[in-house]
């Protein structure tokens, strides 16, 4: 049977809530939340376990800081027996605007400190992600103010609208395969 791994990116503590670079965390945890599943403190991550269209799924966001990723994702792929492939990281992205999302079979970090030290672990960049676009409207130099930045109240629509289509995006990621789920949904505009 297909085990599958789905793995929010942010930082754990009350002032990185609702952030950019906390979009993983939150669209992993209104997938939980639609399928009934709750999160435990585990291991590196808190874990919440289900089944979706009979399939086991195991969701994780790590309690270590974004940058050290790599440890908890390993762990729980290694614990679980879940096939690299069967895996899919959900991070925010500042090369995509915001109404888009992107899902890729491999790739490179993009300079996202998350995915660096999941490559780094992995020794590869080879493993599905979903790249939730967060814009890139902040001044030279300063990338890190904007995705540990709040969500503008006028972008609030947008985002909360993406996170439902990600959450679908994950169930045919399950139950369909990468393939068609990149042709449903890359080349969507998701605005309100």
């Amino acid at each position: 049977m297909s085990k599958f791994l789905i793995v929010g990116l942010g930082n754990i503590g009350n002032e990185y809530a609702n952030t950019r670079h906390n979009i993983g965390f939150d669209v992993v945890n209104a997938f939980v939340l639609k399928h009934g599943g709750t999160f435990r403190v585990d291991k590196l991550a808190y874990v919440a376990e289900m089944k979706y269209k009979g399939k086991p799924v195991i969701c994780i966001c790590p309690t270590q800081f974004m940058n050290l990723s790599g440890r908890p994702f390993l762990y729980w792929m290694n614990t679980e027996k879940v096939p690299i492939e069967n895996t899919l990281t959900i991070v925010d992205d500042v090369a995509l605007p915001l109404d888009k999302i992107r899902l890729r079979p491999a790739g490179s970090s993009g300079g996202h400190n998350g995915l660096k030290d999941i490559e780094a672990v992995l020794g590869t960049d080879n493993y599905p992600k979903l790249r939730f676009g967060v814009g890139n409207d902040y001044p030279k130099g300063m990338q890190a103010n904007f995705v540990l930045g709040k969500w503008l109240k006028t972008e609030e629509p947008t985002v909360l609208l993406k996170i439902g289509k990600c959450v679908e995006l994950i169930e045919s990621f399950i139950s369909a395969g990468i393939e068609p789920t990149m042709t449903a949904f890359n080349n969507l505009s998701i605005k309100p």
